[in-house]
């Protein structure tokens, strides 16, 4: 009787063997040496993504990949999508290995660590921000249903549409009527993947201008639709001008999305326009940015009508967020705190810096100053922060050691990050993030210390 094969064993994420190929990689060539050789690594592996701030330069290896994927492997293992680490090696190969999280109380997501989460399940303004009601707002001369229907059964004379009860459906699943132009449209195309023929996909793309989406995968881009890590929300600020046609929102009950460009960006239909612009507009959701769409035809008959959208052009960078909502204080932004002051501001970031360090006197009292972000060694007294409301706060060990010391840290925080810029005894990291999270009575972070001889690989 054949034995049934084994399965491949799974490496165990907190042992010194599961780390040491990729210790040995990282370690050979590292600049971050002491003078007597010793070399210190740091950096994350997670699920999707890893990183080190000291490995040596170039691309990586086929030995390092394979590396990684064993460490990977481990963290699939063990359940767990990413953890950091920090290691020093001495010229001998005696090793010392920490390693950090996962944690409830640290946001997941890239290799390099997360937020520290400090009130759970809480979001940053800009994704609790709600449209503004536009009573005023209607549909575009442009729209016609009835029109719009006509020309797309002349253009599309074979395709399948949808009926009254698959309609119903998506509207009942969505929570809201779907508006009558995009009725119209999947009452002459429903899209399922069954219904696919020969060209049919192309024949749809140029007749509607987007790749559509099946009924059953229309959704409403709502804030929740478009995820953050803390680091980067908190640095947005949904703001929307007054002759905006679009409204500057991460998400909307109103925005129902029925298609995608071809390039990662989502075509929605707006049921709450800004202040210059239609119900019914459509607009285009950059998977390149976090906030705000753009306008691409005042109807859905607008963008059938015109085939070739404007919105097929791929959007460029992320666009930062800029105006008195968002100030950034460093050598070739702003020039002092302040220049940066204004009733309106929410957000200051405060960057590489070569004059005196700033005092933060002229923001405190704002009444919509929500997050700070400030590199090591610019601020003149951290302990002013504690006058300050924020929800979010990055600044570095020695700041926070003097917010702590004072008993001044902001209570109203809801997330916080600790910028370290090179940073080695992540050690005395994990300590201090562990002793902000007991001031909210979250979770610590696991630790862990692993012992080892790191011997020379074959590549040696």
């Amino acid at each position: 009787m054949n034995e049934p094969a084994s399965l491949p064993s799974v490496p165990p994420l907190h042992s010194f063997d599961t780390w040491a190929p990729l210790l040995r990689e990282w370690a050979a060539g590292s600049e971050a040496q002491d003078e007597d050789g010793t070399v210190h690594l740091s950096g994350a592996v997670g699920r999707d993504a890893w990183s080190s701030r000291s490995r040596p330069r170039g691309r990586a290896s086929a030995a390092e990949r394979e590396a990684v994927e064993r460490v990977r492997d481990a963290l699939e293992g063990a359940g767990v999508e990413s953890v950091t680490f920090s290691a020093r090696v001495t010229p001998s190969g005696r090793t010392r290995l920490r390693v950090r999280g996962p944690s409830p109380a640290v946001e997941s997501g890239p290799a390099g660590g997360g937020a520290l989460l400090l009130v759970e399940g809480a979001v940053p303004e800009p994704w609790r921000r709600l449209p503004a009601s536009a009573p005023a707002a209607h549909p575009a001369r442009s729209a016609d249903p009835v029109a719009l229907e006509r020309r797309l059964r002349a253009r599309l004379p074979g395709a399948i549409g949808a009926g009254d009860e698959e309609i119903a459906a998506t509207e009942a699943r969505l929570g809201l009527r779907l508006p009558d132009e995009l009725r119209a449209l999947y009452r002459v195309v429903r899209w399922r993947r069954e219904d696919a023929h020969g060209d049919d996909r192309a024949g749809v793309y140029d007749t509607v201008g987007c790749e559509l989406f099946p009924l059953d995968d229309v959704y409403v881009a709502d804030s929740a639709s478009r995820p953050a890590p803390w680091r980067f929300a908190a640095c947005e600020a949904a703001v929307t001008p007054p002759d905006a046609a679009v409204q500057g929102l991460v998400g909307s009950p109103g925005w129902i999305v029925f298609g995608d460009n071809g390039g990662g960006d989502r075509l929605a239909v707006d049921l709450t326009p800004g202040p210059a612009g239609h119900t019914g507009q459509i607009v285009l959701l950059s998977h390149e940015s976090f906030l705000g769409a753009e306008l691409i035809a005042d109807s859905l008959t607008d963008l059938v009508r015109r085939v070739k959208p404007r919105g097929r052009r791929r959007s460029g960078s992320r666009r930062r967020s800029e105006g008195p909502a968002v100030a950034h204080v460093n050598v070739a932004h702003l020039r002092g705190v302040e220049a940066a002051a204004h009733p309106e501001l929410e957000v200051l970031c405060i960057g590489v810096w070569d004059d005196a360090p700033v005092d933060l006197t002229p923001v405190v009292g704002l009444p919509r100053l929500r997050t700070l972000t400030a590199y090591p060694g610019t601020l003149a007294d951290p302990r002013q922060i504690g006058r300050l409301g924020l929800e979010y706060l990055d600044i570095g060990p020695a700041e926070w050691r003097a917010l702590l010391d004072a008993k001044a840290v902001p209570r109203s925080l809801a997330a916080a990050g600790i910028t370290t810029h090179g940073l080695r005894d992540h050690g005395r990291l994990g300590d201090l993030s562990n002793e902000i999270l007991a001031l909210w009575g979250r979770p610590p972070i696991v630790r862990t210390v692993l012992v080892g001889e790191l011997s020379p690989g074959p590549h040696a």
